[in-house]
């Protein structure tokens, strides 16, 4: 669980382009080391409850990525998590019925970024494989045009396992 925090809301030929920020942001990673302390890493990260896009229109980001991660022993308990990667934002505007070939009828539109994204954690081993780890992720949102920025950070801590260590 973690929150998201943005450029500040600015206002340009009277339109109004929101801040991103702000709200709980589940998220859901795995990672897979491959070679000595070198892997590959996953996660997806959601706006928990929907914002209000201009005070008006129901909105959700969600964001994506998939990462190389380096993940180096600090001490017996302690692993450092490094990572960078490439993904996507999907924001999702509700309230409009849209149809798609693929995904028959949904009642939002999307509007899709590619994204760059690094950053890092440190897991704190407490019993056996499972860890708390407090992150931070800085994402390079490409053509952000709705909102006020191109960048988001999301601070946060996630409880996790890990098989194999």
């Amino acid at each position: 669980m973690g929150t998201l925090k943005s450029g500040s809301a600015t206002s340009s030929n009277g339109l109004l382009f929101p801040s991103e920020g702000g709200g709980a942001y589940p998220s859901f990673s795995a990672d897979a080391i491959i070679y000595h302390r070198l892997g590959i890493e996953g996660d997806l990260t959601w706006k928990a409850s929907q914002g209000l896009y201009g005070g008006a229109e129901p909105f959700r980001p969600i964001l994506y990525s998939f990462n190389v991660i380096w993940a180096p022993k600090l001490a017996k308990p302690i692993t450092a998590e490094l990572l960078a990667g490439v993904g996507g934002e999907d924001l999702r505007f509700y309230g409009t019925l849209n149809y798609n070939p693929f995904a028959g009828y949904t009642n939002y539109t999307s509007s899709n970024h590619f994204m760059g994204d690094f950053g890092g954690g440190i897991r704190a081993y407490f019993w056996h494989g499972a860890f708390i780890r407090p992150e931070v992720r800085v994402y390079l949102i490409n053509n952000n045009a709705e909102f006020s920025s191109n960048y988001a950070v999301r601070y946060g801590a996630s409880l996790g396992y890990s098989f194999g260590r």
